[in-house]
């Protein structure tokens, strides 16, 4: 029957009274075995939004998120916006981002240190 169908009779369990077959393609049946076993994780960049005059309990729930994305795997972009006249601050904000990498330097590696790009600061983080 499996050479009528050019397939092929694969014995699934010998050890049974009596063996047990399959018609199957066998060459199909490796393939997607082969491909159900990668085990190849995506990476994802999760960005977190912070300012400057931002609040202690409005920064510590802004960690959990970011420490939440350092658990799963994720890499986490910290941007901070500045608006108006607090780009004369940048100070307070290396405080900040200094801060943030002191408290996930045991979890974390810093993939891109702070960085001043026009009216934002940004800095990446990647799970160690």
């Amino acid at each position: 029957m499996a050479s009528e169908q050019d397939l092929d009779l694969v014995e699934v369990a010998p050890n049974t009274t009596p063996p047990v077959c399959k018609i199957m393609d066998y060459g199909k049946y490796r393939y997607q075995q082969s491909k159900k076993h990668t085990k190849q994780k995506t990476i994802v960049l999760k960005e977190v939004r912070v300012r400057p005059q931002i609040n202690e309990h409005d920064l510590q729930f802004k960690m959990k998120s970011i420490q939440k994305f350092l658990e799963q795997g994720n890499k986490a972009k910290v941007t901070m916006l500045f608006r108006g006249r607090e780009i004369v601050h940048t100070a307070n904000a290396k405080n900040l981002f200094t801060r943030i990498t002191e408290e996930f330097s045991n979890i974390s590696n810093i993939e891109q240190t702070f960085k001043i790009e026009g009216r934002r600061m940004t800095m990446v983080l990647a799970p160690k």
